[in-house]
């Protein structure tokens, strides 16, 4: 793995879902981001958004999030009319955790560590030390000022609002609103990270499931139950996980879940 490091893009958009939504409907195979920005302006589709805005929304987080990998633009936008809204919510999660590296790690570090110890609520404050202490471990390329550190604090629980990890209208506490992961969310995830070319246990032991607060231990536990629906034999003796995939490639996982 590249060293990844902490970043403002967050800065650009947050959870985006309604324009994220649009931009897919707009989206075709092969479009770079400058011609998904001419059509997204010729649509009409975005009134009350700016053309420098829209074009910041599709190089900044559209791209990053779903582009970069055209594969994952087809899973996506084929996903847009199976999942519910909650569904699609998690999806979006996902990948705008994966392209934010700041976001993944303090949801893994700060906010289910949190949510487990009994904590009702998450503060500013919280963000604003996690940051701090990734400055601390030389986790940004230079070094942040403070007002960059609290306009990300504040980027960090604004973009987990989006999502339903968080509610509240104060900027400085949130209430802790932790969404159950979806079963189809779930069989995406275990299936994507199979067809990446990961071994069995390799899937099971991906810290992706930790954006959704799972263990190693709870997400084997899950897989079980989930066999019960035929989308997987999974065998486990000890630490030891053997699965026998029932589906052959995402179009198929996908049609599944539709």
């Amino acid at each position: 793995m590249p060293e990844q490091y902490y970043t403002t893009q967050l800065q650009a958009g947050l959870g985006l879902k309604e324009e994220t939504k649009g931009l897919f409907e707009l989206w075709a195979p092969g479009m770079n981001t400058q011609q998904l920005c001419e059509v997204a302006l010729e649509s009409g589709s975005f009134p009350n958004v700016t053309a420098r805005r829209l074009r910041n929304i599709v190089a900044e987080c559209f791209y990053p999030r779903y582009l970069r990998n055209e594969e994952v633009a087809h899973r996506v936008k084929s996903l847009l009319d199976v999942l519910s809204s909650a569904e699609l919510s998690q999806i979006f999660y996902l990948y705008t955790s994966r392209s934010n590296y700041i976001l993944s790690e303090f949801v893994k570090a700060v906010y289910w560590q949190k949510y487990a110890s009994g904590y009702q609520s998450i503060e500013i404050e919280h963000a604003k030390e996690f940051i701090e202490q990734g400055l601390q471990e030389g986790k940004m390329k230079k070094p942040w000022s403070e007002t960059t550190i609290k306009r990300v604090s504040s980027y960090i629980l604004g973009c987990l609002a989006d999502y339903g990890f968080l509610e509240g209208t104060t900027r400085k506490e949130r209430k802790l609103t932790p969404p159950r992961v979806s079963d189809k969310i779930k069989v995406y995830l275990a299936y994507e990270l199979h067809f990446a070319g990961l071994g069995d246990n390799a899937v099971i032991n991906h810290p992706d499931w930790q954006l959704f607060g799972l263990t190693n231990d709870d997400v084997r536990e899950e897989l079980k139950a989930l066999a019960v629906n035929r989308y997987w034999i999974i065998q486990a003796a000890g630490d030891v996980v053997q699965i026998s995939w029932a589906y052959n490639n995402m179009e198929e996982v996908i049609d599944v879940i539709a």
